[in-house]
Protein backbone atom coordinates (compact mmCIF):
# COMPACT_ATOMS: atom_id res chain seq x y z
CA UNK A 1 0.00 0.00 0.00
CA UNK A 2 2.89 2.24 1.09
CA UNK A 3 4.72 1.89 -2.47
CA UNK A 4 1.30 2.49 -4.34
CA UNK A 5 0.75 5.14 -2.80
CA UNK A 6 4.32 6.58 -3.23
CA UNK A 7 4.41 5.73 -7.05
CA UNK A 8 0.99 7.46 -7.40
CA UNK A 9 2.24 10.74 -5.65
CA UNK A 10 4.77 10.68 -8.21
CA UNK A 11 3.07 9.87 -11.32
CA UNK A 12 -0.08 12.09 -10.55
CA UNK A 13 -0.79 13.86 -13.94
CA UNK A 14 -3.89 15.08 -14.93
CA UNK A 15 -6.84 13.94 -17.53
CA UNK A 16 -5.39 16.13 -19.91
CA UNK A 17 -1.89 14.02 -20.79
CA UNK A 18 0.09 17.50 -19.15
CA UNK A 19 4.00 16.16 -18.14
CA UNK A 20 4.40 15.02 -14.71
CA UNK A 21 7.67 14.63 -12.47
CA UNK A 22 10.34 12.28 -13.35
CA UNK A 23 10.62 9.25 -11.36
CA UNK A 24 13.69 7.38 -9.47
CA UNK A 25 12.69 3.78 -8.33
CA UNK A 26 14.95 1.97 -6.42
CA UNK A 27 18.06 0.77 -7.91
CA UNK A 28 17.62 2.36 -11.06
CA UNK A 29 20.78 2.98 -13.25
CA UNK A 30 21.31 6.82 -12.31
CA UNK A 31 20.24 9.68 -14.62
CA UNK A 32 23.68 11.31 -14.61
CA UNK A 33 25.07 8.08 -15.77
CA UNK A 34 22.56 7.27 -18.41
CA UNK A 35 22.21 10.70 -19.48
CA UNK A 36 25.86 10.50 -20.42
CA UNK A 37 25.77 7.06 -22.20
CA UNK A 38 22.64 8.29 -24.44
CA UNK A 39 24.73 11.49 -25.36
CA UNK A 40 27.77 9.60 -26.41
CA UNK A 41 25.79 7.11 -28.73
CA UNK A 42 26.47 7.33 -32.27
CA UNK A 43 23.18 6.54 -33.10
CA UNK A 44 21.89 9.75 -31.20
CA UNK A 45 25.08 11.56 -32.13
CA UNK A 46 23.66 11.23 -35.80
CA UNK A 47 20.27 12.41 -34.77
CA UNK A 48 22.00 15.65 -33.34
CA UNK A 49 23.77 16.24 -36.33
CA UNK A 50 20.59 15.39 -38.60
CA UNK A 51 19.30 18.53 -36.40
CA UNK A 52 21.60 20.98 -38.38
CA UNK A 53 20.56 19.18 -41.44
CA UNK A 54 17.69 20.30 -41.25
CA UNK A 55 18.04 23.73 -40.07
CA UNK A 56 20.09 24.57 -43.06
CA UNK A 57 17.12 22.66 -45.26
CA UNK A 58 14.94 25.34 -43.48
CA UNK A 59 17.09 27.93 -44.31
CA UNK A 60 17.50 26.88 -47.61
CA UNK A 61 13.10 27.00 -48.23
CA UNK A 62 13.01 30.27 -46.92
CA UNK A 63 15.13 31.87 -49.57
CA UNK A 64 13.94 32.06 -52.94
CA UNK A 65 15.32 29.36 -55.21
CA UNK A 66 15.96 32.04 -57.95
CA UNK A 67 18.89 33.98 -58.66
CA UNK A 68 19.39 37.54 -60.49
CA UNK A 69 20.68 36.38 -64.09
CA UNK A 70 23.06 39.31 -65.84
CA UNK A 71 23.08 39.77 -69.67
CA UNK A 72 25.38 41.27 -71.88
CA UNK A 73 25.30 40.97 -75.35
CA UNK A 74 27.87 42.99 -78.22
CA UNK A 75 27.22 43.14 -82.18
CA UNK A 76 28.36 44.91 -85.35
CA UNK A 77 25.73 46.53 -87.75
CA UNK A 78 26.81 46.96 -91.39
CA UNK A 79 25.21 49.56 -93.21
CA UNK A 80 25.02 49.01 -96.82
CA UNK A 81 22.07 50.62 -98.83
CA UNK A 82 23.36 51.81 -102.30
CA UNK A 83 25.54 54.12 -103.93
CA UNK A 84 23.87 57.57 -102.58
CA UNK A 85 23.28 56.13 -98.83
CA UNK A 86 26.00 56.45 -96.18
CA UNK A 87 27.67 52.75 -95.22
CA UNK A 88 29.79 51.50 -92.45
CA UNK A 89 30.31 49.18 -89.85
CA UNK A 90 28.25 50.53 -86.76
CA UNK A 91 29.07 49.01 -83.06
CA UNK A 92 25.82 48.05 -81.12
CA UNK A 93 25.24 46.86 -77.59
CA UNK A 94 22.39 45.51 -75.06
CA UNK A 95 22.60 44.56 -71.34
CA UNK A 96 20.04 43.44 -69.50
CA UNK A 97 19.31 42.36 -66.07
CA UNK A 98 16.23 39.71 -64.85
CA UNK A 99 15.09 37.29 -62.16
CA UNK A 100 11.92 35.07 -61.48
CA UNK A 101 10.17 36.04 -58.79
CA UNK A 102 8.60 33.60 -56.04
CA UNK A 103 4.79 34.39 -55.36
CA UNK A 104 4.14 35.50 -51.85
CA UNK A 105 1.89 31.88 -51.61
CA UNK A 106 4.45 29.75 -52.63
CA UNK A 107 7.29 31.20 -50.04
CA UNK A 108 4.54 30.69 -47.16
CA UNK A 109 4.29 27.26 -48.09
CA UNK A 110 8.38 26.59 -48.45
CA UNK A 111 8.65 28.52 -45.06
CA UNK A 112 5.95 25.79 -43.86
CA UNK A 113 8.08 22.63 -45.69
CA UNK A 114 10.94 24.22 -43.74
CA UNK A 115 9.51 23.88 -40.24
CA UNK A 116 8.05 20.49 -40.81
CA UNK A 117 11.37 19.27 -41.53
CA UNK A 118 12.84 20.49 -38.18
CA UNK A 119 10.30 19.27 -36.44
CA UNK A 120 10.39 16.02 -38.10
CA UNK A 121 14.70 15.94 -37.24
CA UNK A 122 13.10 17.04 -33.29
CA UNK A 123 11.17 13.52 -33.58
CA UNK A 124 13.40 11.66 -34.69
CA UNK A 125 16.42 12.84 -32.61
CA UNK A 126 14.17 12.24 -29.54
CA UNK A 127 13.12 8.64 -31.16
CA UNK A 128 17.14 7.89 -31.28
CA UNK A 129 17.17 8.70 -27.61
CA UNK A 130 14.70 6.62 -26.74
CA UNK A 131 15.67 3.76 -28.45
CA UNK A 132 18.95 3.50 -27.20
CA UNK A 133 17.59 4.21 -23.58
CA UNK A 134 15.72 0.85 -24.37
CA UNK A 135 18.80 -1.23 -25.60
CA UNK A 136 20.54 0.71 -22.82
CA UNK A 137 18.10 -0.49 -19.96
CA UNK A 138 17.83 -3.82 -21.27
CA UNK A 139 21.53 -4.66 -21.89
CA UNK A 140 21.86 -2.81 -18.38
CA UNK A 141 19.18 -5.95 -16.97
CA UNK A 142 20.65 -8.45 -18.95
CA UNK A 143 24.10 -8.10 -17.00
CA UNK A 144 22.86 -7.53 -13.61
CA UNK A 145 20.79 -10.74 -14.39
CA UNK A 146 23.62 -12.76 -15.49
CA UNK A 147 25.70 -11.48 -12.49
CA UNK A 148 22.94 -12.51 -10.13
CA UNK A 149 22.59 -16.06 -12.09
CA UNK A 150 26.43 -16.52 -11.30
CA UNK A 151 25.77 -15.88 -7.86
CA UNK A 152 23.27 -18.27 -7.56
CA UNK A 153 25.23 -20.97 -9.69
CA UNK A 154 28.10 -20.28 -6.67
CA UNK A 155 25.38 -21.15 -3.84
CA UNK A 156 24.17 -24.54 -5.85
CA UNK A 157 28.29 -25.16 -5.77
CA UNK A 158 28.89 -24.46 -2.62
CA UNK A 159 25.88 -26.67 -1.16
CA UNK A 160 26.73 -29.44 -3.81
CA UNK A 161 30.37 -29.40 -1.90
CA UNK A 162 28.67 -29.80 1.52
CA UNK A 163 26.30 -32.30 0.25
CA UNK A 164 29.28 -34.41 -1.35
CA UNK A 165 30.94 -33.71 2.26
CA UNK A 166 28.10 -35.20 4.40
CA UNK A 167 28.01 -38.48 1.81
CA UNK A 168 31.34 -38.98 2.56
CA UNK A 169 31.14 -38.91 6.01
CA UNK A 170 28.58 -41.82 6.17
CA UNK A 171 30.25 -43.41 3.58
CA UNK A 172 33.47 -43.23 5.99
CA UNK A 173 30.60 -44.43 8.96
CA UNK A 174 29.49 -47.65 6.65
CA UNK A 175 26.06 -45.53 6.65
CA UNK A 176 26.16 -44.95 2.54
CA UNK A 177 27.11 -46.74 -0.18
CA UNK A 178 30.10 -46.01 -2.87
CA UNK A 179 27.46 -45.52 -5.70
CA UNK A 180 26.14 -42.76 -3.47
CA UNK A 181 29.36 -41.36 -3.45
CA UNK A 182 29.81 -41.33 -7.21
CA UNK A 183 26.65 -39.55 -7.88
CA UNK A 184 27.44 -37.47 -5.22
CA UNK A 185 30.55 -36.60 -7.04
CA UNK A 186 28.87 -36.66 -10.62
CA UNK A 187 26.50 -33.81 -8.92
CA UNK A 188 29.13 -31.89 -7.85
CA UNK A 189 30.82 -32.12 -11.13
CA UNK A 190 27.86 -30.98 -12.97
CA UNK A 191 27.36 -28.29 -10.78
CA UNK A 192 30.89 -27.25 -11.63
CA UNK A 193 29.74 -26.95 -14.98
CA UNK A 194 27.04 -24.74 -14.52
CA UNK A 195 29.14 -22.24 -12.37
CA UNK A 196 31.38 -21.98 -15.24
CA UNK A 197 28.42 -21.57 -17.64
CA UNK A 198 26.75 -19.16 -15.57
CA UNK A 199 30.11 -17.13 -15.53
CA UNK A 200 30.86 -17.14 -19.06
CA UNK A 201 27.02 -15.57 -19.79
CA UNK A 202 27.74 -12.85 -16.97
CA UNK A 203 31.30 -11.76 -18.62
CA UNK A 204 29.28 -12.09 -22.01
CA UNK A 205 26.65 -9.75 -20.72
CA UNK A 206 29.09 -7.61 -19.18
CA UNK A 207 31.17 -7.64 -22.56
CA UNK A 208 28.02 -6.63 -24.70
CA UNK A 209 26.79 -3.83 -22.57
CA UNK A 210 30.73 -2.58 -21.87
CA UNK A 211 31.32 -2.40 -25.96
CA UNK A 212 27.59 -1.43 -26.86
CA UNK A 213 28.16 2.04 -24.41
CA UNK A 214 31.86 1.74 -23.71
CA UNK A 215 31.77 4.51 -20.87
CA UNK A 216 29.48 2.40 -18.57
CA UNK A 217 31.55 1.35 -15.15
CA UNK A 218 31.35 -1.83 -13.62
CA UNK A 219 29.86 -1.52 -10.48
CA UNK A 220 27.21 -4.37 -9.63
CA UNK A 221 24.57 -3.86 -7.80
CA UNK A 222 21.58 -6.51 -6.57
CA UNK A 223 18.46 -6.85 -9.60
CA UNK A 224 16.44 -3.80 -8.51
CA UNK A 225 12.62 -5.32 -7.93
CA UNK A 226 10.37 -3.77 -9.84
CA UNK A 227 7.35 -1.76 -8.39
CA UNK A 228 3.87 -2.53 -8.59
CA UNK A 229 1.70 -0.60 -11.78
CA UNK A 230 -0.39 1.68 -9.57
CA UNK A 231 -1.60 3.70 -12.53
CA UNK A 232 -4.76 2.85 -14.63
CA UNK A 233 -4.29 1.91 -18.44
CA UNK A 234 -5.95 5.26 -19.58
CA UNK A 235 -2.97 7.34 -17.64
CA UNK A 236 0.13 5.10 -19.44
CA UNK A 237 -1.75 5.26 -22.87
CA UNK A 238 -1.76 9.30 -22.55
CA UNK A 239 0.92 9.91 -21.30
CA UNK A 240 3.10 7.58 -23.68
CA UNK A 241 1.27 8.83 -26.62
CA UNK A 242 1.82 12.31 -25.43
CA UNK A 243 5.72 12.10 -25.38
CA UNK A 244 5.96 8.90 -28.23
CA UNK A 245 8.72 10.48 -30.51
CA UNK A 246 7.83 7.65 -33.02
CA UNK A 247 3.94 8.65 -33.70
CA UNK A 248 5.60 12.48 -33.59
CA UNK A 249 7.57 11.48 -36.45
CA UNK A 250 4.78 10.16 -38.53
CA UNK A 251 3.02 13.58 -37.20
CA UNK A 252 5.54 16.03 -38.64
CA UNK A 253 5.83 13.77 -42.03
CA UNK A 254 1.41 14.51 -42.59
CA UNK A 255 2.32 18.52 -41.53
CA UNK A 256 5.07 18.28 -44.42
CA UNK A 257 2.55 16.07 -47.01
CA UNK A 258 0.38 18.57 -46.33
CA UNK A 259 2.68 21.31 -47.05
CA UNK A 260 4.09 20.18 -49.85
CA UNK A 261 0.53 19.38 -51.11
CA UNK A 262 0.05 23.25 -50.76
CA UNK A 263 3.03 24.04 -52.45
CA UNK A 264 2.04 22.12 -55.79
CA UNK A 265 -1.53 23.99 -55.45
CA UNK A 266 -0.07 27.52 -55.30
CA UNK A 267 2.21 26.00 -57.68
CA UNK A 268 -0.04 26.12 -60.73
CA UNK A 269 0.15 29.26 -61.14
CA UNK A 270 3.85 30.01 -62.87
CA UNK A 271 6.05 32.54 -61.16
CA UNK A 272 7.03 35.22 -63.26
CA UNK A 273 9.94 36.93 -64.26
CA UNK A 274 10.78 40.42 -64.53
CA UNK A 275 13.95 42.32 -66.08
CA UNK A 276 15.45 45.40 -67.19
CA UNK A 277 17.01 46.07 -70.26
CA UNK A 278 19.06 49.10 -71.92
CA UNK A 279 20.61 48.74 -75.55
CA UNK A 280 22.94 50.92 -77.61
CA UNK A 281 22.54 51.08 -81.41
CA UNK A 282 23.79 52.67 -84.38
CA UNK A 283 27.15 54.03 -82.60
CA UNK A 284 25.11 55.28 -79.74
CA UNK A 285 22.94 57.17 -81.47
CA UNK A 286 19.78 55.54 -80.23
CA UNK A 287 19.41 54.46 -76.88
CA UNK A 288 16.99 51.87 -75.51
CA UNK A 289 15.43 51.15 -72.32
CA UNK A 290 12.73 48.97 -71.29
CA UNK A 291 10.91 46.44 -68.67
CA UNK A 292 10.26 42.84 -69.56
CA UNK A 293 8.02 40.67 -67.89
CA UNK A 294 7.42 37.17 -69.36
CA UNK A 295 5.07 34.61 -67.82
CA UNK A 296 4.91 30.76 -68.56
CA UNK A 297 1.58 29.16 -69.86
CA UNK A 298 0.86 26.67 -67.45
CA UNK A 299 0.07 22.83 -68.71
CA UNK A 300 -2.11 20.43 -67.70
CA UNK A 301 1.21 18.72 -65.57
CA UNK A 302 0.93 21.09 -62.97
CA UNK A 303 -2.81 20.41 -61.93
CA UNK A 304 -1.80 16.75 -62.09
CA UNK A 305 1.03 17.51 -59.61
CA UNK A 306 -1.46 19.12 -57.38
CA UNK A 307 -3.45 16.35 -57.79
CA UNK A 308 -1.28 13.68 -56.68
CA UNK A 309 -0.02 15.84 -53.55
CA UNK A 310 -3.16 15.98 -52.67
CA UNK A 311 -3.94 12.28 -52.49
CA UNK A 312 -0.83 11.78 -50.59
CA UNK A 313 -2.28 13.85 -47.62
CA UNK A 314 -5.00 11.33 -48.05
CA UNK A 315 -2.27 8.79 -47.11
CA UNK A 316 -0.42 9.90 -44.35
CA UNK A 317 -3.42 10.97 -42.74
CA UNK A 318 -3.85 7.34 -42.63
CA UNK A 319 -0.90 6.40 -42.02
CA UNK A 320 -0.78 8.06 -38.70
CA UNK A 321 -4.18 6.63 -37.76
CA UNK A 322 -2.66 3.33 -38.28
CA UNK A 323 0.60 4.56 -35.57
CA UNK A 324 -1.57 5.39 -33.40
CA UNK A 325 -3.39 2.45 -33.23
CA UNK A 326 -0.54 0.12 -33.55
CA UNK A 327 1.02 2.38 -30.55
CA UNK A 328 -1.95 2.44 -28.48
CA UNK A 329 -2.48 -1.28 -28.77
CA UNK A 330 1.38 -2.00 -27.44
CA UNK A 331 0.69 0.28 -24.85
CA UNK A 332 -2.44 -1.65 -23.56
CA UNK A 333 -0.41 -4.88 -24.36
CA UNK A 334 2.47 -3.49 -22.15
CA UNK A 335 0.74 -2.41 -19.31
CA UNK A 336 -1.18 -5.72 -18.96
CA UNK A 337 2.05 -7.65 -19.19
CA UNK A 338 3.55 -5.69 -16.88
CA UNK A 339 1.40 -6.03 -14.14
CA UNK A 340 0.78 -10.00 -15.11
CA UNK A 341 4.50 -10.37 -14.49
CA UNK A 342 4.49 -8.79 -11.14
CA UNK A 343 2.05 -10.96 -10.16
CA UNK A 344 4.20 -14.22 -11.39
CA UNK A 345 6.70 -12.50 -9.59
CA UNK A 346 5.25 -12.57 -6.44
CA UNK A 347 4.64 -16.43 -6.81
CA UNK A 348 7.61 -17.03 -8.27
CA UNK A 349 9.31 -15.60 -4.89
CA UNK A 350 6.97 -17.72 -2.79
CA UNK A 351 7.91 -20.89 -4.37
CA UNK A 352 11.51 -20.61 -4.72
CA UNK A 353 11.14 -19.32 -0.79
CA UNK A 354 8.99 -22.58 -0.11
CA UNK A 355 11.67 -25.11 -2.20
CA UNK A 356 14.49 -23.78 -0.50
CA UNK A 357 13.06 -24.64 2.37
CA UNK A 358 12.70 -28.02 1.67
CA UNK A 359 15.93 -27.89 0.15
CA UNK A 360 17.58 -27.26 3.92
CA UNK A 361 15.30 -29.37 5.58
CA UNK A 362 16.56 -32.03 3.21
CA UNK A 363 19.98 -31.42 3.89
CA UNK A 364 19.90 -32.08 7.04
CA UNK A 365 17.86 -34.75 7.34
CA UNK A 366 20.33 -37.02 5.20
CA UNK A 367 23.32 -35.79 7.26
CA UNK A 368 21.16 -37.66 10.29
CA UNK A 369 20.53 -40.60 8.33
CA UNK A 370 16.84 -40.35 7.58
CA UNK A 371 16.63 -39.52 3.86
CA UNK A 372 18.08 -41.19 0.57
CA UNK A 373 20.72 -39.53 -1.06
CA UNK A 374 18.11 -39.38 -4.78
CA UNK A 375 15.55 -37.51 -2.36
CA UNK A 376 18.23 -34.92 -1.38
CA UNK A 377 19.49 -34.24 -4.59
CA UNK A 378 16.19 -34.23 -6.11
CA UNK A 379 15.18 -31.26 -3.67
CA UNK A 380 18.19 -29.18 -4.35
CA UNK A 381 17.53 -29.66 -8.27
CA UNK A 382 13.93 -28.26 -7.21
CA UNK A 383 15.75 -25.48 -5.40
CA UNK A 384 17.69 -24.12 -7.99
CA UNK A 385 14.94 -24.70 -10.74
CA UNK A 386 12.90 -22.36 -8.21
CA UNK A 387 15.16 -20.01 -7.67
CA UNK A 388 16.32 -19.91 -11.79
CA UNK A 389 12.33 -19.46 -12.63
CA UNK A 390 12.47 -16.53 -9.77
CA UNK A 391 15.27 -15.00 -11.07
CA UNK A 392 13.81 -14.85 -14.73
CA UNK A 393 10.36 -13.52 -13.16
CA UNK A 394 12.24 -10.93 -11.89
CA UNK A 395 14.08 -9.88 -14.92
CA UNK A 396 10.87 -9.93 -16.70
CA UNK A 397 9.13 -7.96 -14.50
CA UNK A 398 11.12 -5.27 -14.45
CA UNK A 399 12.19 -5.11 -17.93
CA UNK A 400 8.08 -4.84 -18.14
CA UNK A 401 8.46 -2.19 -15.61
CA UNK A 402 11.28 0.44 -16.69
CA UNK A 403 10.22 -0.36 -20.15
CA UNK A 404 7.46 1.68 -19.36
CA UNK A 405 8.54 3.99 -17.54
CA UNK A 406 11.15 4.94 -20.21
CA UNK A 407 8.15 5.03 -22.99
CA UNK A 408 6.88 7.29 -20.96
CA UNK A 409 9.77 9.26 -20.85
CA UNK A 410 9.44 9.51 -16.58
CA UNK A 411 13.44 8.68 -16.53
CA UNK A 412 17.08 9.80 -17.60
CA UNK A 413 15.32 13.36 -18.38
CA UNK A 414 14.01 11.83 -21.62
CA UNK A 415 11.12 13.87 -21.16
CA UNK A 416 9.94 16.59 -23.41
CA UNK A 417 9.06 20.02 -22.25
Amino acid sequence: MIIRLFLIGLLTVSSSGQAVQSVNPPGLLPADIAGALLQQDPGVAAARANLDVALQEAGILDRSPYEWTTTVMGQRRVQNYGPNTSTGNRSEWHAGIERTIRLPGKAVADRSIGNATIEESQARYGEARHEAARELMTLWIDWLAAERGRELAENSLQSTQVSLAAVQKRVRAGDASKLDLSIARAELAEQRRLDNDAKTQAAAAWSHLSTRFPGMKRQVIALPMPLPIGEDVAFWRDRIMAQSDEFKVVQTQMQKTQAYAERARVDKVPDPKVGLYQASEIDGRERISGVMLSIPIPSSVRDLRSAKATAAVEVSIQEVELKKRQLESKIVSAVVIARGAYVSLQIANEGAAAMQENSRLMQRAYALGEAELQAMLLARRQATAAMTNALQAQVTALAAYYRLLVDAHLIWGLEHG
